[in-house]
């Protein structure tokens, strides 16, 4: 199983989440930790290459983005609650902001 590691404030902002909703989503994080793909996801291509989008809808539209595609880990990017039917530009520029920082920390490891 791998281990999830979150960056940023992604923890915190899943925390915040309608409890039924955080609760969909460490099931769905679950299944991803262990190889299997989440019930309801899409792959996020403007954010990086192999980083995928849970989506949930209990209690209104919750995101969370991950990136699954390296041994040791599942890293959660960012989460949010979807206010609009189009993800804002601000959601998807942070997630891709953080997918850089990473593969920058891998590249230099």
């Amino acid at each position: 199983m791998k281990q999830v590691v979150w960056l940023g404030d992604s923890l915190r902002r899943v925390r915040d989440f309608a409890p039924e909703a955080r609760h969909e989503a460490g099931v769905q994080l679950g299944l991803v930790q262990v190889g299997e793909e989440p019930s309801d996801w899409k792959p996020m291509p403007s954010v990086g290459l192999g980083v995928n989008e849970i989506r949930v809808r209990i209690g209104g539209a919750f995101r969370v983005i991950y990136m699954a595609k390296f041994m040791e880990a599942v890293y959660v990017l960012h989460a949010f609650q979807k206010k609009s039917r189009k993800t804002a530009q601000t959601d998807i520029e942070l997630a891709r902001r953080r997918f850089r920082e990473l593969i920058q920390e891998r590249r230099q490891r």
